[in-house]
């Protein structure tokens, strides 16, 4: 049976005075993303030489999810208050998951 979970690398570069207020926001959108039953994994990386930069690495079950996702509370107030601190528009891509097997997330 092939994998069906859709993988999102959303890239974020942030202001550098906003780093931190960008962090916490991300982390409470995290924290709530990951109980959405759509949702496989959700996880928040920082890059180690630029902390202006961010990944957002998201796991969807379904083809259905990430629609879902754009419209729940958390994910709303995220955008809304995150959308000051960025220093240039988000951009994502989307990848078809290979390893490990999708039962195993």
């Amino acid at each position: 049976m092939p994998n069906s979970l859709l993988v999102v690398h959303v890239h974020v570069h942030v202001k550098p005075e906003s780093v931190e207020a960008f962090r916490e926001a991300t982390l409470a959108n995290a924290s709530q993303s990951v109980k959405e039953p759509g949702i496989a994994r959700f996880d928040v990386v920082q890059d180690t030489e630029d902390p202006t930069r961010f990944v957002l690495v998201e796991a969807y079950r379904t083809a259905e999810a990430p629609a879902a996702h754009k419209e729940t509370a958390h994910y709303l107030a995220w955008r809304d208050t995150v959308a000051p601190m960025m220093a240039g528009p988000r951009t994502s891509r989307k990848y078809t998951n290979c390893f490990p097997a999708d039962g195993d997330w």
